[in-house]
């Protein structure tokens, strides 16, 4: 199977089986996103999502959490990870935010990645899912499953993206982006994969694990 076919055959396969996928974060605006998805690093969506109904009543826009102390705001996200960083990551980006942006969260790459607490991926998955951006946010998840199914041999979550972006026609990959995801975080999981019970691996390079 040459990696062309094995590209059809799996994208073909979520096309078919799964046209809709979306991101597990809630949210209402892009940057209840942002927010989300800065506290989403190393922590799962569903704790996330247990913290930010809260936060985003305290602190409902960027004016209202760019005045706030740290000593405000951590209560609110003590129990996600990495919790003093990530509050003031939020607090400094929400400054940098009205500062820079007038307060609306930039579509592009560069522009988002200017923000504290913002990477690649961070960057690539609000310019996905707010504007619709032709470009596949690579978490551990999409790494990992990446590698599994023979999407990429990239050793880098850029080279991964790099690779994907290659191979996935643009209108697909904000939807693809959330295929892999929830692959990875549903299916093929990272201790454990559920082998017998997945549709990819007449596909998939790495079956039997």
């Amino acid at each position: 199977m040459t990696l062309n076919q094995r590209y059809n055959a799996i994208i073909g396969w979520f096309r078919e089986n799964q046209p809709v996928a979306e991101s597990e974060l809630h949210f209402k605006n892009p940057f209840q996103l942002l927010v989300a998805v800065i506290l989403s690093a190393q922590c799962t969506d569903k704790r996330v999502n247990m913290v930010t109904p809260p936060l985003f009543e305290r602190f409902p826009s960027p004016e209202a959490l760019a005045a706030a102390s740290f000593e405000e705001v951590y209560p609110y996200v003590k129990s996600v990870s990495y919790p003093n960083a990530k509050a003031r990551h939020i607090i400094d980006m929400a400054g940098k935010l009205l500062s820079d942006f007038g307060g609306e969260v930039p579509g592009d790459i560069d522009a988002l990645m200017s923000l504290p607490g913002v990477g690649r991926k961070t960057a690539n998955v609000i310019a996905s899912i707010v504007y619709d951006k032709p470009v596949i946010a690579v978490d551990t998840h999409v790494f990992r499953v990446s590698h599994r199914l023979g999407l990429s041999k990239g050793d880098t979550p850029y080279a991964v993206e790099i690779d994907l972006e290659k191979h996935i026609a643009p209108e697909l990959r904000p939807v693809a982006h959330h295929w892999l995801i929830l692959h990875g975080r549903y299916t093929c999981t990272a201790r454990n994969p559920k082998c017998s019970s997945c549709p990819l691996t007449e596909w998939c390079k790495s079956f039997p694990l």
